[in-house]
Order: C-alpha cells, then sequence, then structure tokens
C-alpha cells in the first residue's frame, strides 16, 4: 500500500513544479503552426504576429507551414503537441468552424484546445482574372449563367471558407460552375494571376495587394460595408447580390490542458501586438479588422467559435458537403 503522505508530498510538489514552469514562461522558442502554404493571408497574418509577439515574449516566435486537407494536418499538428506553450496554432472559421462538419477529424474542435485570443476579421472579395470579359459583379453572374458548369472556381480544399462561398453563391444566383481544388489560398491565387482559373472567393488580406496592381478583377467585397482600406470595392449589397455576407475571423489556440498562466502570458502578447500602430497599419493595408481590447480574451474566441459551429455546421450538412 503506498503511502499517502508520499502520495501528497508528489502532488504538492507537482503542482510547484507546473506552477513554477508557468511562471518561467517563456524559456525557448515558440512555435505557430500555419496550416497553409506560406504567402497566403493566413500566413501573412501569423508572421506579422510572430514578429511582434517575439517582442513581448523575450524569445524567437517562428512560423511553421504545415498545409493538406483544407487545414486539418496543420490543426491536428497542434492538437497532438504537448501542452506547454511551445506549439501554437493559427486558424480561422474554415480550420476551427466549417471542417468539422465536412470532416472525420481525429480531434474535437471544441474540447482539445484552449483559445489564446481572437486576433483579426476581414471580409471575402468576389475577385476574378484579369481578362474576365465582365465588367462588374452583374455582368459576371450574367456570364456565368451563359456559360454553365465552364467556369472554374479556386478553393483551399473542399469544405474551405472559399468552397462554401461558392456554393451559397450558386445557390442565390441560380449560376453552375466547377471547383478547383488547392492547399491554400496562395496557390489558388497563382493560378487566378495566369490565368488557369476564372474566380476566387478570397481573403480581402490576400487579394487587395494584386487588385491594387491591376492584376485582377474585383467584383464586390462580401460585407455590410465598404473596406477602410479600399473604398472604390462597392459591397455585395451595391453590386446586386443583397446580404451575401461572408466574414473571415482568425484566431490562436493551445493543445488542450496547456496552464492557464501559460495562457494568460500568451494572450496578453497578442494583446500587446494587436495594440501596436504598426501591427494595426500592417491590418489595415490587408483589410482585417482588429476586434476590440475586450473582445480580443480566451473567452470571447470560445465563444464566437461556439456560435459559429451552432449557425454554419446546420447549413453545411444540408448542403452536403462531404470530404471526398
Amino acid at each position: 500500500m503506498r503511502n499517502p503522505f508520499v502520495i501528497a508530498a508528489w502532488i504538492v510538489w507537482s503542482l510547484c513544479a507546473a506552477d513554477a514552469n508557468a511562471q518561467g514562461f517563456p524559456s525557448r522558442q515558440i512555435t505557430i503552426v500555419v496550416p497553409f502554404p506560406a504567402g497566403g493571408p493566413t500566413d501573412t497574418i501569423a508572421r506579422i504576429m510572430a514578429e511582434r509577439m517575439r517582442a513581448s515574449l523575450g524569445q524567437p516566435v517562428i512560423v511553421e507551414n504545415v498545409s493538406g486537407a483544407n487545414g486539418t494536418i496543420g490543426v491536428g499538428r497542434v492538437a497532438s503537441a504537448s501542452p506547454d506553450g511551445y506549439t501554437i496554432g493559427i486558424g480561422h472559421w474554415s480550420t476551427h468552424v466549417l471542417n468539422g462538419a465536412v470532416y472525420a477529424l481525429k480531434y474535437d474542435l471544441l474540447n482539445d484546445f484552449v483559445p489564446l485570443a481572437w486576433i483579426a476579421t476581414n471580409p471575402q472579395l468576389i475577385v476574378a482574372r484579369k481578362t474576365m470579359p465582365a465588367g462588374d459583379l452583374r455582368e459576371f453572374i450574367g456570364w456565368l449563367k451563359a456559360n454553365p458548369d465552364k467556369a472554374l472556381q479556386g478553393t483551399a480544399g473542399t469544405g474551405s471558407n472559399q468552397h462554401i462561398a461558392g456554393a451559397f453563391f450558386q445557390k442565390l444566383t441560380g449560376t453552375r460552375f466547377q471547383f478547383v481544388p488547392y492547399r491554400g489560398a496562395a496557390p489558388a491565387m497563382q493560378d487566378l494571376l495566369a490565368g488557369q482559373i476564372d474566380f476566387l472567393f478570397d481573403q480581402a488580406a490576400n487579394s487587395l495587394p494584386q487588385a491594387r496592381a491591376g492584376s485582377i478583377k474585383v467584383y464586390a467585397v462580401t460585407a455590410k460595408s465598404r473596406l477602410s482600406s479600399a473604398p472604390d470595392i462597392p459591397t455585395v449589397d451595391e453590386a446586386g447580390l443583397p446580404e451575401f455576407y461572408i466574414s473571415i475571423w482568425h484566431g490562436l489556440w493551445a493543445p488542450k490542458g496547456t496552464p492557464k498562466d501559460v495562457v494568460a502570458r500568451l494572450n496578453a502578447a497578442v494583446v500587446d501586438a494587436l495594440a501596436d500602430p504598426t501591427v494595426r497599419a500592417r491590418f489595415v493595408e490587408l483589410g482585417q479588422d482588429i476586434p476590440p481590447r475586450e473582445q480580443q480574451t480566451p473567452e470571447a474566441l470560445a465563444a464566437l467559435q461556439k456560435s459559429e459551429i451552432e449557425k454554419w455546421w446546420p447549413v453545411v450538412k444540408a448542403a452536403g458537403i462531404k470530404a471526398e
């Protein structure tokens, strides 16, 4: 029979050791896992955050791209990581909401992660290849109707935010076109620029630089109001597709079991980064809206994710979208 005093002493020692580790965090490099290829909007946001968080944490913060299966591989990498705060992940509406309704995941989106902070939100842009004959959204919808099943829309994979946006667009407009899956938004944009596909529903962060360069056509922003960083782009209401609102929000998560003190330390670094004028200016350039300070909490991200799951899972399942 084990000595109860020895067991009690071991428990006390373990709690003290855990507390000491949390207080000493971080003592080495931190990795932010991006579940998409380098160069896409999620990767860009992660690198901006990593650069600024390094100053607050006093340790290197690096980005690791683990792409594939619409982000499920990278998110799974975070789920299986040691819950010590040294491996965290960035994700968004697609990876931490939609994927749960599309894929048979090996992890639970709500129970196998600890929310760290809600980072930013940005709407999508409806963009097309530069040589697309349609001059505005109404003409584009007319062109799609005149060419059923011929147009190619790029996506980041089955069930991705681009795929869901395209399915809703078809339903609202009565159009038909083909979906072309990629490993992320960056390679999809490369093919759009090359004229290999016809259009995208893309995050403003990814498309605005190309739009400003005149390399692609932009028809509308999927929001109620115009972007402050691109006020010349009409809203979907103004362009002729009322209430086609889709916003892509980003957040940071840690593995389940990460100590509360470590979560608080990481959240403080995020909050500090989001208050930095340089970071805020970069986000504005990318069409990103930073949530108010009171919404930059783990609790706010948890509530957002839960409400989005309750809203979108029934919609995705009713559309019959499943991983191939």
